[in-house]
């Protein structure tokens, strides 16, 4: 199903954002802006853009070849109108004001301090826009020891805790394969903004959020860390296994593997009853879930052996029928190819100048409104496509710099 040229319908249709992101984190936060109706200027550097374009193979493969528009790149910046922009020239800092002038959000990624070079810091900018909400995306903030080291992903991963619970317990520590501390700040940043309109919708104030990979990596430790911080207790690499429940891991089946996922202890016994081994759940060692955490090693080998002797479908099904979560390790071809991720939108296709065919295939958006739904409007644009559309729209004066930010609605 192809979804480009669809009118905004989402509960930000009328919003616009300014991005001066580029990798993935501020790139994933206006992305989900542009999915809730928002229009959105991305400020590319001219000749190259952003660097993620040229983060592949894959790339989109064109008629003569792959083109310069990696996979990666695409995964970030659907609904985006791309403005080519220098802003380390007077012209192109000014350009950026003239925009401003017309926008909600401002996004940037830069290094502490970066855009203040250009006038283009959040303290150059208040004044004249005072209802401008300025999200600053760093590695560890704007504040702290750290603030001036450089963000990235593996380096919040490593730093902030999630790799030494990652991977086998017999191994070495391992990243999320995913660029997760990257997106999870961006899913921050998104809802710090939407809360930050409110108030300026309220107030007709903006302001400035700080928000760090690095803070966003040490939010998400979740339960791991709360469990820390109970008991003191350094949590170590339990590879698939859960620290708080038990059987909640991957097992080892006669044609392949399987998740079972245990929750509570009447799914307990009725996984034992379907295995054949029901004495396990009248084991005194088994019978609760803090008794099958004490005696884990145990418990679990005896599962497997049992386990290695059927068959992953039967597992699957006997689970289902019984009401004991557990399921299959779907490959990407699995997942992409499914009636579920068909039922729920989660594939689409957009129109692309550049690729054979005239489409490209992109993850869809996993918020279902029923009232605004989610709109997709433009496939991730090439680099400057929209420079003088944009231009043409806002600025057909050649002007604009001294417009103040845009009314609370």
């Amino acid at each position: 199903m192809t979804t480009a040229g669809r009118p905004a319908t989402g509960p930000l249709d009328g919003i616009r954002v300014l991005d001066l992101s580029r990798i993935l984190a501020g790139p994933t936060a206006a992305q989900l802006l542009g999915d809730y109706g928002a229009d959105i200027l991305k400020i590319e550097r001219p000749g190259g853009g952003d660097d993620t374009r040229k983060w592949g193979p894959p790339f989109v493969q064109g008629a003569d070849g792959p083109t310069d528009e990696s996979a990666y790149y695409l995964c970030a910046n659907r609904n985006k109108r791309s403005v080519e922009a220098d802003i380390a020239t007077p012209q192109g800092a000014a350009l950026v004001r003239d925009l401003l002038g017309h926008c909600d959000i401002l996004i940037e990624n830069f290094k502490v301090g970066g855009l203040a070079r250009y006038g283009l810091g959040y303290d150059d900018l208040r004044h004249d826009f005072p209802g401008l909400v300025y999200c600053s995306i760093t590695g560890f903030g704007q504040t702290g020891p750290n603030r001036d080291k450089p963000g990235y992903d593996l380096l919040a991963q490593a730093w902030g805790g999630i790799m030494s619970l990652t991977g086998p317990a017999d191994g070495e520590p391992a990243k999320v394969a995913v660029g997760i501390a990257d997106v999870m700040t961006g899913m921050y940043a998104t809802t710090a903004i939407l809360a930050a309109l409110r108030h300026r919708d309220a107030t007709g104030q903006g302001q400035h959020i700080d928000i760090a990979l690095a803070d966003c990596q040490v939010a998400w430790l979740i339960n791991e860390g709360t469990n820390y911080l109970t008991c003191g207790e350094i949590p170590v690499r339990r590879g698939n296994q859960h620290p708080n429940i038990v059987p909640y891991q991957v097992f080892e089946m006669a044609d392949g593997h399987a998740v079972v996922a245990v929750g509570n202890d009447a799914q307990f016994q009725r996984f034992c009853d379907l295995i054949g081994h029901p004495d396990l759940a009248c084991d005194p060692r088994f019978a609760s879930n803090a008794a099958r955490l004490q005696h884990r090693e145990v418990l679990i080998a005896l599962i497997a052996d049992r386990l290695r002797g059927f068959g992953r479908d039967w597992l699957i099904a006997g689970m289902e029928a019984r009401g004991i979560p557990g399921g299959p390790i779907n490959r990407l071809d699995d997942v992409f190819g499914s009636d579920q991720v068909a039922a729920r939108g989660m594939k689409i296709d957009m129109d692309h100048p550049a690729a054979v065919g005239g489409q490209v295939s992109l993850i869809g958006n996993p918020v279902q409104f029923s009232a605004t739904p989610v709109s997709y409007r433009r496939a991730p644009p090439l680099c400057g496509a929209d420079t003088e559309e944009v231009i043409a729209e806002l600025l057909p004066g050649g002007g604009g710099a001294n417009q103040g930010n845009r009314e609370p609605k």
